[in-house]
Order: structure tokens, then sequence, then C-alpha cells
């Protein structure tokens, strides 16, 4: 696929969408460009499997067998739309390092890849090896990249990959020689906090602030942090897409960032189950391009970390000021319909389409 001379507005579509009654066909395709189908799983003798293979190639979706299927025939539908198969994630990464690890394994990766990509008329491969963890799995990456590359090879056919903004997990690749196989990478510009945190925080900041660390080991997290990482160890900004999450971070018992809070039911909930009245009345802070609400009734959820539109503004706005490609969401089904979508602030803001 040539690489786009304009904003990229991307979003990823899980498979299990179908189940909550959001088929392909109601993706936002006037807002969206790119489509990361997610997810396909790597097993460690190099094959890729299903991760669902009853929504994915069996049941009846949009009138075709198979959300795979469905998605091809939008893709019929949009031409402008480009259609990528992502790999991995955060539950589906596990067999990763034993595909990366000899020559033998990432070719019969590779070519596994190149028959799922032809056969459901995709448009290209999203990495989401979540993630190496160390230097010589690093190595193994970049040497699994080069092989997707000769398989895929430029520019009809798509090679990205996505990648957190914490700069230890960055460290252990060589960003220079990935920038020169990949022609995106996602930079998952989210979950800077959570239940794993020692304080609550905002989740997804665009800009590190003089506030509190969520975590001592984690300090100033934000997505300044990761394409700053990313664009002084050689990787070309006009490849970054900076991701935009679909969802809430939960801190029960906190009334704020920086404060201690109950690690029981501080689970994620979609944006489109948040109370509109939450999202209306957020908390928006302009320092830092994050938005919060304070659910402090008994048995609320706390401080509640999530983008809004504004926010989502911002970020397009320092996406063309640093010259990167883009903006991703994860994930479509999380998002909303008319004033209050994410996916829609983005393509105003990026002005594509």
């Amino acid at each position: 696929m040539a690489l786009s001379t304009s904003a990229i507005n991307a979003v990823y579509y899980p498979s299990w969408a179908v189940y909550a009654n959001r088929p392909p066909s109601t993706l936002p395709v006037d807002s969206i460009t790119h489509v990361f189908y997610a997810f396909a799983r790597p097993n460690e003798n190099g094959t890729l499997d299903f991760a669902d293979a009853w929504a994915d190639d069996q049941m009846l979706v949009d009138g075709e067998r198979g959300s795979l299927r469905a998605l091809a025939k939008l893709k019929g539908e949009y031409s402008h739309l480009t259609t990528v198969l992502s790999v991995g994630g955060g539950g589906g990464s596990k067999d990763f390092p034993a595909v990366a690890a000899s020559d033998q394994t990432r070719l019969a990766f590779a070519t596994a890849v190149r028959k799922f990509v032809d056969e459901y008329s995709l448009d290209g491969v999203d990495i989401d090896w979540e993630h190496p963890s160390d230097a010589s799995e690093g190595a193994n990456f970049i040497q699994l990249l080069q092989i997707l590359r000769a398989h895929l090879p430029e520019p009809q056919y798509l090679l990205t990959a996505a990648l957190p903004v914490a700069v230890d997990c960055l460290s252990h690749i060589n960003l220079t020689a990935a920038s020169q196989v990949l022609d995106y990478l996602n930079l998952m510009g989210y979950d800077f906090a959570g239940p794993w945190s020692a304080l609550s925080g905002h989740q997804a900041r665009l800009l590190p602030t003089t506030g509190v660390a969520v975590d001592s080991s984690q300090p100033r997290m934000s997505c300044h942090l990761g394409v700053d990482c990313l664009v002084r160890n050689g990787f070309s900004r006009q490849k970054i897409l900076l991701g935009v999450p679909a969802y809430a971070r939960c801190f029960v018992g906190a009334s704020g960032p920086g404060d201690a809070f109950e690690k029981e039911g501080s689970d994620p909930v979609k944006y489109s189950d948040l109370p509109g009245a939450w999202i209306t009345n957020a908390t928006v802070d302009d320092e830092s391009g994050a938005a919060s609400f304070v659910d402090d009734q008994e048995g609320g959820k706390g401080f509640v970390s999530f983008d809004v539109p504004a926010t989502v503004r911002q970020k397009a706005g320092y996406v063309k000021s640093m010259g990167l490609a883009g903006l991703f969401y994860w994930n479509a089904a999380g998002d909303v319909n008319g004033s209050n979508s994410l996916v829609a602030a983005g393509r105003q803001a990026l002005d594509v389409l």
C-alpha cells in the first residue's frame, strides 16, 4: 500500500464486537481511513489461528460468513478504507517470543500471514506483540519484521506494529531498524495508570506535568514521552500514529490523580457505557491534555480517567505540530455516535476525508 499523504484516522475493530451488535457495517466509515482487525493469534511453531473462529470466519455477519468477509465487503463499498490484520494483542502475545526466535518459525509465520492477508482481501498486517521484554527479544522482533516485509512487499502491502509508550519497553528495540521496515508504528498512548499502579492517575495524558507521578517506576508517563523516545532513537515521526483509548480507567475511592485507591472495583469501562453527564461535565486539564470525572457518590467509581472530544482535538493538534502520521483508537466498539464521538472529533481536527 502506498503511504498516506494526508492524516490517518484509524480504528481497531475487535472480533468480539459482533456479540455486542457492532458488526463491521456499523463502523464510522465517513470518519476513518484504516481499520485494524483484532486479532489473529500466533502459535509457537509459526502458524496462525483465528482468535475466535466463529466470529471471524463462520457466523453470519452483514450477510457474509464471518466478520473478516464482512470487512472485505465493507472495503469494497468504501474504496478509501485500508484494512489490516492485527496479530497478537494483550491476550494473544505469549507465543511471539518462540515465533521470533528462529529462522524456521519466522519464515513459517511470514508465510502464514501472507496467506491469511490474501485470503481475506486485507491490505497488510499489524504486529501487536505486547511486548519484547529484553534485548534478545527486541533483536528477534526486528528480524521478524524484516521477513514479514519481504513477504509483504511495499507498496502493495502495509506493515505496522503496535508498541507501548514506556521507554523501558521501547529501549529493547532498535528503533532505527524498525523505522526502515515499518510503514507505521501504532503508539499505544494509554494505560499509563490502572489497577497495577500505586496511586491513581490520568491513564492517557498527552503531556508530562509537574504533578505527582502515579507510580515511582513510571514517572511522568505521557504520550509525548513515547513520541520523544521514538524520534530521538531514529524512528521517523511521519510514521507514528498516536493511540486514543475509547474506555475509561476507574480508581475507586480516589478523588483525583495521585491518590490511594481500592483495587477491587477499579475496572475499565467502555466510553460508550459512561453516563453522558460524566462526558459533558468532565474536567479537562489543558496543561497535560487529560480529562476526568469524580464519581464520589456512595458506591461510585471514584476518580475516572478518560478521553473526551476536547482532549482528542488537543492530541490531533499535537499530531499536526509534531508532524506525526495521525491518530488511532482502541477500539471502535467503545465509541459513541453524535457530538461526543471521539473518532469524529479526531477526523474533524485532523481534517481527513
